[in-house]
């Protein structure tokens, strides 16, 4: 019954919290999205004249090329002006945050600083609007995270639960930005790890993820980002799938190596932390004059793809196949510029983007190939971006709600389970998500819970050991000299038959200085257990305190093969208590 009652109390308390940070995220969702807005207005609109598109379910607005000369000069301000706030009022705003998120909740006992959700709204936005290749669900992520850290001092949590309210906050954020709570929810479990949940945090992340994703649409509709899918599904096409599930996963790869070389390569250059966004900037925007397709969130761009609408596509005189084969690296580059120098937004969308556009090439090719079987790209263009940040993200359970949810059908379900599970697997262990760690156990946020003590994870046949015995046959002399030698009280004594070397008992100083024979033999004591090798240097230290010794006769089947000793055991244990706390 006190089990029924605690869990039923764990439950009740989630809930109220859950509704708060939902709240919370919702409205937070909604001013980065307008802030995103304003700034695009600000900084494209009247430098540029430029207009990004959007998808079908946030306007549908179409693609508005201004005088595109001047629009390096609106990333450029943007970049510098990022760079500014971010470095002068909180420095861990950079980058993406959904890795700074993921960091904070393995090694930071979940605290983020309350100034930090103002910080990253504002620069991120900036960022984005200006034209930078960025996503907006790494934005929301830290700033709804941030919410359930602040809200997690108010309501005066403890670390465990600091660190639940900050995945809740994540999962509420992205399940309202990208009008999928499923997905948004599985994702705040999903993400902290490479092959694992945080399943404590799923019932509040559900109920902050509906709450907020209910908030976000009233206010700018509840249709799906990409519209509603509306063709049949044909299983004849699931090879086509798998083979573009393969290709994503390769190509998670290289844009996960290309970002963090970047990345590197401007964490090195000696130039104030500043001007480095602007510098990333700068870059972008020469990318931006050939291909404007790079800036922004990228969700209008994808929505061009998957309607098939490609004469749309500015190609300035170049032909549009050497557009469309050039359009996902140039998407990788400009998010490395953008996000790798020091800017601030998101890797999820740019991700999306970089898939749906692998997904319409190899779309366009099985159209070629068998065109009475792929007859439309658009289920291509959706699997890809789904596959390609599954398996980047190493996100795929959670990539496979969000299709159902960003086209308002089950009808791409199973190719995306083929397509996300192949890139998944070939992708192996790169990931965006540099602070993700494999399992719970390999998390500072379970220490102590998945490892066994240092000692009984200690096995002895694995220590060195070393030879203190000697033969039953021997003289008491020899045993005398032996025992000063290795400055111990007490030597096992063994019988030797051919290869076998048995114990069969212990001979004490005491009792070679009582000694009446010659040899060992009459005056060994002959009962004495053994350690088998495969036992803990916990068993073998409360053999020596159960026998007042300071070694263990070790044994391999009945075979002796050496002695585990007071001082090898404490040498080692010292050596991974200090790598253990060094790990910390």
């Amino acid at each position: 019954m006190d089990i029924k009652i605690h869990k039923l109390e764990y439950f009740k308390k989630w809930l109220i919290l859950g509704i708060f940070i939902g709240i919370a995220a919702g409205v937070g969702a909604l001013i980065f999205y307008y802030a995103i807005i304003y700034f695009q207005g600000l900084f494209l609109g009247r430098i540029a004249g430029t207009q990004l598109p959007s998808p079908v379910g946030e306007g549908n607005i179409p693609y508005v090329p201004g005088n595109y000369i001047l629009i390096p000069v609106s990333i450029l301000v943007g970049g510098l002006l990022s760079g500014l706030i971010v470095y002068k009022f909180a420095p861990e705003a950079e980058g993406h945050g959904t890795d700074a998120m993921i960091d904070s909740f393995h090694n930071k006992k979940g605290k983020i600083r309350s100034r930090v959700p103002i910080i990253k709204t504002i620069a991120s936005a900036i960022t984005i609007g200006s034209g930078g290749s960025a996503g907006r669900e790494g934005p929301t992520a830290q700033i709804t995270a941030g919410i359930g850290s602040f809200l997690s001092n108010i309501f005066r949590l403890d670390d465990n639960e600091r660190r639940i309210a900050v995945l809740v906050g994540t999962g509420a954020g992205i399940g309202t930005i990208f009008k999928a709570p499923i997905g948004g929810a599985l994702l705040a479990i999903e993400v902290p790890y490479k092959r694992d949940f945080e399943t404590s945090a799923l019932f509040p992340a559900i109920v902050a993820s509906a709450i907020g994703y209910s908030i976000f649409g009233s206010i700018v509709g509840f249709q799906p980002i990409f519209g509603y899918y509306l063709s049949s599904f044909n299983p004849l096409n699931l090879p086509f799938y798998a083979v573009l599930g393969i290709a994503c996963g390769i190509f998670a790869i290289f844009y996960v190596n290309i970002f963090y070389y970047i990345r590197r390569l401007f964490k090195s250059l000696k130039f104030s932390n500043y001007v480095k966004p602007m510098i990333g900037a700068l870059f972008v925007g020469f990318i931006a004059l050939i291909f404007p397709e790079v800036m922004g969130v990228g969700y209008g761009w994808v929505q061009i793809l998957y309607n098939g609408n490609l004469n749309s596509l500015p190609t300035f005189g170049l032909p549009l196949l050497a557009i469309l084969l050039l359009l996902p690296f140039a998407k990788i580059l400009a998010t490395s510029f953008s996000i790798g120098s020091g800017g601030s937004g998101g890797v999820f969308a740019p991700g999306i983007f970089i898939g749906a556009s692998v997904g319409l090439l190899f779309g366009i090719l099985f159209n070629h190939i068998s065109p009475s079987i792929a007859v439309s790209v658009a289920p291509f263009v959706i699997i890809g971006s789904l596959a390609f940040m599954g398996a980047a993200g190493k996100i795929p359970i959670s990539v496979l709600l969000m299709v159902t949810e960003m086209t308002g059908s089950l009808q791409l379900l199973p190719a995306a389970m083929i397509a996300v599970a192949l890139s998944y697997l070939f992708s192996g262990n790169h990931t965006i998500y540099g602070s993700q760690v494999p399992t719970r156990s390999d998390s500072p946020a379970h220490y102590g819970e998945y490892n066994k003590p240092i000692l009984a994870n200690m096995i002895i046949g694995n220590l060195p050991l070393v030879d203190l015995s000697i033969s039953q046959d021997s003289k008491v002399p020899e045993a005398r000299k032996l025992i000063k030698t290795n400055r111990v009280s007490e030597l096992p004594v063994i019988s030797t038959n051919g290869d076998v070397r048995r114990v069969v008992g212990m001979v004490s100083s005491y009792d070679l200085h009582m000694a009446k024979s010659s040899t060992i033999k009459p005056i060994k004591k002959t009962s004495i257990d053994c350690i088998k090798k495969e036992a803990s240097a916990r068993s073998a230290l409360k053999f020596m305190a159960n026998n007042s010794i300071t070694w263990a006769p070790v044994i391999s089947g009945n075979n002796y093969i050496g002695c585990i000793t007071l001082n090898t055991i404490n040498n080692e244990y010292n050596k991974r208590l200090k790598e253990s706390n060094s790990s910390l």
